[in-house]
């Protein structure tokens, strides 16, 4: 049997994405999301989230590009510069490597972002971070504590297999390189996420298609698709005004990804009765 997670990061950050992700679920295209415990429409995406409890629901942590839940003198050197997260993923990187940002802070952010969803009745189901920040063992350890500490009981594997970046030949040479020298780390993560007593899957596909994840794309990495628990990584959504004024660069490839998954996961899942469609919630938890 294959086990597949249909997952939208980005639940909460524009109405034009909630109802994207809704829509989705609603035609059976789309099991899982990830919401953003800041973003400026959690409130809506938390409610219509309840509304639909077969919708697994994570918590997407951010720990750059965005604001904290925590006052910015509690994470000096998560938030240093009029209390917002660093602008880029590279600026976060190398002051991380410089040690100029501690787990003791980044355990206590993560852990306030999924408290907030538990508050709002969210019923948490995995974690996962914004720019997968986590497959740096410096983010990944104070997350999993955090996990642990509110009972949260998946997290995402966000290593992309070599069968599925083999499947999806349109993406930039430079993006392919990354992902393969990433998937270095991914014997380290596996042993602290299952020392930790997590659940996880497989992999992520889905991360090298991001903002090319046509119906074609698709398609393609599902036929590929072997045995095991697999997550596609999603980023549908509508463009509106909100979507506008968010610093992105995902912007009509949402609607693309909306098209493709409307189109092709449905079909997908009625012609294969081995491959079963679930989310992070429904992962049996590993022996420890």
């Amino acid at each position: 049997m294959t086990y597949l997670i249909v997952n939208a990061d980005d639940f909460g950050l524009t109405p034009g994405i909630n109802r994207s992700v809704v829509e989705l679920h609603n035609a059976g295209a789309l099991t899982s999301t990830t919401l953003m415990a800041t973003a400026d429409h959690f409130r809506s995406a938390a409610t219509q989230a309840k509304q639909h409890p077969q919708l697994g629901i994570g918590c997407h942590i951010a720990l750059v590009d965005g604001r904290p839940v925590l006052q910015p003198d509690e994470i000096p050197g998560l938030a240093p510069v009029g209390g917002q997260f660093r602008p880029t993923l590279g600026a976060f990187l190398a002051d991380l490597m410089r040690r100029r940002i501690s787990e003791t802070e980044i355990e206590a952010e993560a852990t306030a972002q999924i408290r907030c969803l538990q508050t709002a009745g969210i019923d948490v189901t995995h974690i996962d971070t914004h720019k997968h920040t986590h497959m740096f063992l410096r983010v990944l350890r104070p997350l999993l504590r955090a996990a642990q500490a509110c009972g949260v009981r998946a997290i995402r594997n966000p290593f992309e297999p070599a069968w599925a970046t083999a499947a999806t030949p349109g993406a930039p040479h430079g993006r392919r390189m990354q992902v393969r020298l990433l998937r270095a780390r991914r014997r380290a993560f596996l042993r602290l996420v299952g020392e930790a007593g997590l659940a996880t899957t497989d992999g992520a596909i889905g991360v090298l298609a991001t903002g090319t994840l046509d119906t074609t794309a698709l398609s393609r990495l599902l036929s590929s698709l072997p045995q095991g628990t697999w997550e596609l990584v999603c980023h549908p959504g509508y463009v509106d005004p909100a979507l506008d004024a968010v610093q992105t660069r995902l912007r009509e490839s949402r609607v693309l990804e909306q098209s493709a998954l409307m189109n092709v996961v449905p079909s997908y899942a009625a012609a294969h009765s081995e491959v079963i469609l679930g989310h992070f919630g429904q992962l049996p938890r590993p022996a420890v």
